[in-house]
């Protein structure tokens, strides 16, 4: 596998792509305005306990109150609160953590109004960015994520990625956790630590600690709302999850950004400083690698597979729905449950890609080409499982229902991603309507009265839709012979199929656009 980014920067906003042996497979936005996104963590204030909903409405300061249910506090709520006022009232001047005593875990099933009333100020982190009219989703169960291990303060706890399945490596990660770990943090290893050396390790546990200690000078001496350690920007934050041995290059096309990404890289995985490229390029950086042609077949409601397959993805309010059709695929096989087996795996494979570029969350429907023997059925589900297992985002997949549609349902975390791939009408420019097409002879004429009376043109070609053509040049006494006892200037006539109606242009002798 060959995995390249893309970072195209501009004075709004950072694109960064990220390109799987030449396939677009993760688009990213840095907006200008970078607050209320996930993992960035605020001093708030109650503003609402409802018990009916057994959850509480938090001032972080969006526009909407941000939502906060029971089940986010997390086990470790009571520690957390017991900390914040330690260091709001000057008892605690630093994030040591190994002689805080630790609250009893809260009641799993108990009651919001048994632990928090309005007014009180509360540490929390974004667990949903605000999407559509909600605003942000939280949590009170702190972590801070790093290269190779998240910090997880008030447990204990050590945890292990499920992907790291080698027995005695898990052993020698745990039993190196253990070692190293303060009290009173708990620690998730991460995928990518797997055969990593002790001083990496330590070093990524030591960064996350400085985090610690920073998120403790922002709301010491802070009142609510207020956001007391934000997330790394977006280009760190895919280099830190993605990078890794498979990465073979990194093309940047600004000289600022450019170092700033050396800069990072060069702390967390140094050997891999040599891949960061700086484009030169005129075209722009997504034109160069493809990535714009990309988007735009990608992000339509019409998506077409190299096959000649294609998908309809419609969206409603409350769903997506998908519609698979064989399209002018060529069959491979004469048997045809075989043939709409594989349209309907490589509609599959396609379909788990445009989730995780487009981020589509929420409920999925898909409807696949029908098939009738239920092995075939069951080999598309499992097909379709693998795919969607790549995408590190949470997703469940039932089996096809007696309707041979098949429903996901995805974690969303952040708004989908919406890109226009429909362009303005040039005829129209938008609006709807067009000029009387009775009048475009008229103003033909008039502009060639002026490059004929006043720019004294020679040899000039009129370069227009083949029905305008058509109507100029037909009949014995025709548009063109009008002009010419006129003007006593031939005028040649040039259909161009790709103009629209009422669009066309004026040539002098070379072949060039004469510009009024």
């Amino acid at each position: 596998m060959d995995y390249e980014l893309i970072i195209n920067a501009n004075k709004q906003d950072v694109e960064i792509a990220l390109l799987k042996d030449k396939v677009l497979i993760e688009l990213h936005y840095e907006k200008a305005k970078t607050d209320f996104l996930v993992g960035d963590i605020y001093l708030g204030k109650i503003k609402r306990v409802i018990p009916s909903l057994n959850a509480a409405f938090v001032d972080v300061g969006y526009e909407k109150d941000a939502f906060l249910h029971y089940f986010d506090l997390g086990k470790q709520f009571s520690s957390l609160v017991k900390y914040t006022k330690e260091v709001k009232s000057g008892q605690r001047q630093n994030g040591d953590l190994s002689h805080f005593e630790l609250e009893k875990d809260i009641n799993k099933n108990g009651k919001i109004k048994e632990v928090l009333s309005g007014g009180n100020e509360i540490l929390v982190q974004i667990a949903k960015e605000p999407i559509s009219t909600k605003g942000p989703r939280l949590t009170s169960e702190l972590t801070l994520a790093g290269r190779f291990l998240v910090l997880v303060p008030f447990s204990n706890r050590i945890s292990i990625s499920q992907q790291i399945k080698d027995p005695q490596e898990r052993e020698r990660l745990k039993r190196l956790m253990t070692s190293i770990k303060a009290p009173n943090f708990g620690i998730i290893i991460r995928t990518v630590a797997q055969n990593k050396k002790v001083a990496e390790l330590d070093g990524d546990l030591r960064n996350l600690m400085e985090r610690w200690e920073m998120l403790l000078k922002g709301f010491k001496n802070s009142s609510p709302p207020k956001r007391v350690l934000g997330e790394l920007n977006k280009t760190t934050t895919v280099l830190r999850d993605l990078l890794d041995k498979n990465f073979t290059r990194i093309h940047v096309d600004s000289p600022q950004l450019l170092e700033e990404v050396k800069s990072y890289i060069s702390t967390i995985s140094p050997e891999k400083l040599d891949i960061v490229k700086f484009y030169k390029g005129k075209l722009n950086i997504f034109d160069a690698y493809d990535v714009n042609k990309q988007i735009k077949s990608s992000f339509g409601k019409k998506v077409v597979l190299p096959s000649g397959t294609y998908l309809i993805i419609e969206h409603t309010e409350a769903m997506h729905v998908i519609d698979v059709n064989s399209g002018n695929r060529k069959a491979l096989s004469t048997d045809h449950e075989t043939n709409v087996l594989d349209i309907n795996i490589e509609a599959a494979r396609e379909i788990a890609r445009l989730l995780k570029l487009r981020d589509m969350g929420g409920i999925i429907v898909v409807d696949f080409i029908d098939m009738y023997d239920a092995a075939s059925n069951k080999k598309l589900w499992e097909t379709f499982k693998g795919f969607l297992a790549e995408d590190k985002t949470k997703s469940n997949i039932l089996p096809p229902s007696k309707f041979g549609l098949i429903e996901i349902t995805r974690q969303r975390v952040r708004p989908e991603i919406e890109i226009k791939t429909t362009e303005m009408c040039p005829t129209c420019k938008g609006s709807g309507e067009i000029q009387a097409s009775v009048l475009i002879t008229d103003e033909i004429e008039n502009n060639l009265n002026y490059l004929i009376e006043n720019a004294d043109e020679k040899g000039i070609t009129l370069a227009c839709h083949p029905y305008i053509a058509a109507f100029i040049t037909n009949g014995t006494i025709s548009q063109r012979v009008t002009w010419f006892m006129r003007y006593k200037k031939w005028i040649k006539i040039k259909p161009n199929s790709s103009y629209t109606l009422l669009e066309y242009n004026f040539l002098n002798s070379e072949g060039e656009e004469i510009l009024f």
